[in-house]
């Protein structure tokens, strides 16, 4: 009798763990279909932050330059080194970009705090910031690179290097597999969230004094109709249009990485299909349910 029991007590218990797995698995959302988004990116990967879920991927191991998302890593080797962010930074000759020539809105001697040069070249892209941060850095340019790369080893980048602070050399390269690594990083740090969907800003400088309107590089956080949570923008002649994001759509985080676009609205164009394939796909509302449900 008693082996019988402990026969029909282990049949139950295998039944309700069978039952179990059975409803784990049809909790788990559906993901769309691959085949239904085309993208114009010549790399991409959208990634489900919450369950990390690699909805989508194309070229998404390949190496390739990341002209100023490598402004992302310049911004956790500031904020990881806990200098004061009052400090006052002065732009100099040695910021000016002799490499490809591009123009800033900086003056050579403009101070400002590091602070308002963190988010300049955050929100607005600003090389002449990016390279100030990188100069005013303990051991100076050389050490924050080798910091950069010693953060992306850390991250486990595999595909990724860095050779500058502002993303203008064509040796900062990396993937989209890894820039997915990097942007979930980034997303951890409250000030890069903030600066990078600040949608447009007036700073004043005190010396020589003068003010700047600067506005956002993606017109997505401009136009505010995106819940986004974190946003860069890159593009060389080397690297093309390029576009990171961290965003919620229907209340679900997902990772976005574009590399390699040709035209300057493709980026904004793949933002766009990608949630309207998420949309039409239900994902969002499929993985909100089976959340519900666990």
């Amino acid at each position: 009798m008693a082996s019988s029991n402990r026969r029909s007590l282990a049949l139950v218990a295998g039944l309700f763990c069978a039952l179990l797995g059975t409803a784990s698995a049809l909790a788990q959302p559906r993901a769309p279909d691959p085949h239904g988004l085309h993208l114009q990116s010549d790399k991409a990967v959208v990634f489900d932050a919450r369950t990390g879920q690699i909805l989508y991927a194309k070229n998404a191991e390949r190496t390739a330059p990341i002209a100023s998302i490598t402004k992302l890593m310049t911004a956790m080797v500031v904020l990881d080194a806990k200098l004061p962010m009052n400090e006052m930074l002065t732009i100099s000759k040695d910021d000016i970009d002799r490499l490809k020539g591009t123009y800033s809105r900086l003056q050579i001697g403009t101070r400002q705090s590091r602070a308002e040069m963190l988010r300049l070249a955050l929100m607005s892209s600003e090389n002449r910031a990016a390279s100030a941060l990188g100069r005013h850095y303990p051991g100076g340019r050389g050490a924050f690179v080798a910091q950069m790369n010693r953060k992306a080893t850390a991250l486990r980048m595999q595909h990724t290097r860095f050779a500058d602070t502002t993303g203008l050399s064509s040796q900062n390269v990396s993937s989209a597999g890894d820039l997915v690594k990097m942007t979930q990083a980034a997303s951890q740090y409250a000030l890069i969230r903030e600066y990078t969907t600040t949608p447009e800003r007036t700073v004043t400088f005190p010396q020589p004094r003068y003010s700047l309107g600067f506005v956002n590089t993606n017109r997505l956080v401009r136009a505010g109709s995106w819940d986004i949570e974190l946003s860069k923008t890159g593009f060389t002649n080397e690297a093309g249009r390029c576009l990171v994001m961290k965003a919620r759509i229907e209340n679900r985080p997902l990772v976005m990485i574009l590399l390699d676009a040709q035209g300057k609205l493709t980026p904004v164009g793949d933002a766009t299909r990608i949630r309207q394939w998420l949309e039409r796909s239900n994902y969002a509302a499929s993985a909100r349910r089976a959340t519900t449900s666990v």
